[in-house]
């Protein structure tokens, strides 16, 4: 098969082809229809992280079930999925109390002394998060994957993996937005368009997006953004007080930079909260005054939208299908595999909000 395989860290994907195993017991084959090109991948690309390599990125997919492991109960052949790097093992204390999106019993992955999923010529080739959904097949473990219904098309189901989650689950699951809240959303790229699309869901009073970039900024109001703020043009803190008279009682991080989740802090009103959701380098600072504190303000993280993504997404298909949920307006770009390094690039250049890869 067809596959985008980084053979150092940082580098660019080149495709090649790799062999992909057999779904061994609990393991399910998936080809893969449609996967999104998420910021996460282009940290490793970047050497902001590091992985294994030679390894096949990407992680978030949907696609069709073609076999199916032993012991696998929970979908055959036919069945259209969506894939999540939440894996879940149902029974360790995180996925009892309700936080499988903490689950750290990596049942997914298969021994390193068995049989690779994934190899080529040079031998065993590493698997992204125990996905690698920039390829034409998929051998994930059935804890990895959820149903969809047949009519939600594959490339928009695509999102709903990882960037989609993990904005609508900021505001749903960890944020709890209610009716009437102000919210802000600094980054509009594909995970702040679903922290914004999520507020206008909750019935947020106002939504303000920031961002730098115009594009970003129209297709924020498309979605739901009351506000938009050119943050190349003006000081996004000062702008989004003066909106609100005072400050939002939500912020929304979406970018992943200690200056803007300063930023997020700084335009909070007393007793609010900001929710930092974008990825950064385990060794960056933040810095809190005093006066947060003193202003009772809250500050927390969102890991993958605190999901339950067997629960979660299914509902976020019926919201699609119903017309709640935008997510067609989201795919900026559908280009092949061989194209997954232009993807990058425009991602860089901050023309897309969300390129996805169709097999």
């Amino acid at each position: 098969m067809k596959a985008a395989v980084l053979r150092e860290i940082p580098g660019e994907l080149a495709v090649e082809q790799v062999d992909i195993d057999g779904p061994g017991p609990g393991e399910v084959l998936i080809r893969t229809a449609a996967a999104g090109v998420c910021h996460s991948d282009l940290h490793f690309l970047e050497g902001k992280m590091t992985y294994p390599t030679p390894v096949v990125l990407g992680h978030e997919s949907a696609g069709v079930v073609e076999a199916v492991g032993p012991g696998v109960r929970y979908v055959v052949p036919g069945d259209h999925v969506v894939t999540c790097l939440s894996v879940f093992c149902g029974h360790c204390e995180s996925c009892l109390t309700g936080r499988s999106w903490r689950c750290f019993t990596d049942e997914s992955a298969r021994p390193l002394d068995g049989s690779p999923r994934l190899r080529n010529g040079d031998g065993m080739v590493w698997q992204f998060l125990n996905l690698s959904s920039f390829a034409e097949h998929m051998l994930v473990g059935q804890n990895a994957l959820v149903k969809v219904r047949p009519e939600m098309p594959l490339e928009q189901a695509s999102l709903l993996g990882c960037g989609v989650m993990t904005g609508l689950g900021a505001v749903f699951n960890t944020a709890r937005v209610r009716p009437g809240a102000t919210v802000a959303v600094v980054g509009a790229g594909g995970v702040g368009l679903a922290c914004i699309q999520g507020a206008r869901i909750a019935g947020a009073g106002r939504v303000i997006a920031v961002d730098r970039y115009a594009s970003k900024l129209a297709t924020a109001k498309e979605l739901g953004a009351s506000d938009v703020i050119d943050a190349s043009q003006l000081d996004p803190v000062d702008a989004v007080r003066e909106l609100t008279g005072g400050g939002v009682e939500h912020a929304f991080e979406a970018i992943g930079l200690p200056a803007t989740i300063e930023q997020c802090i700084a335009m909070l009103a007393g007793d609010g909260t900001a929710t930092i959701v974008g990825m950064m380098p385990g060794d960056a600072e933040i810095r809190v005054t005093g006066a947060d504190f003193m202003a009772a303000k809250h500050i927390q993280s969102s890991i993958m939208g605190s999901n339950r993504f067997r629960v979660d997404i299914p509902r976020y298909v019926d919201l699609y299908l119903d017309g709640r949920l935008k997510l067609d307006q989201m795919v900026s770009a559908r280009r092949p595999i061989e194209e997954i390094n232009q993807a990058f690039d425009d991602m860089k250049a901050g023309s897309v909000a969300r390129s996805v890869i169709v097999f």
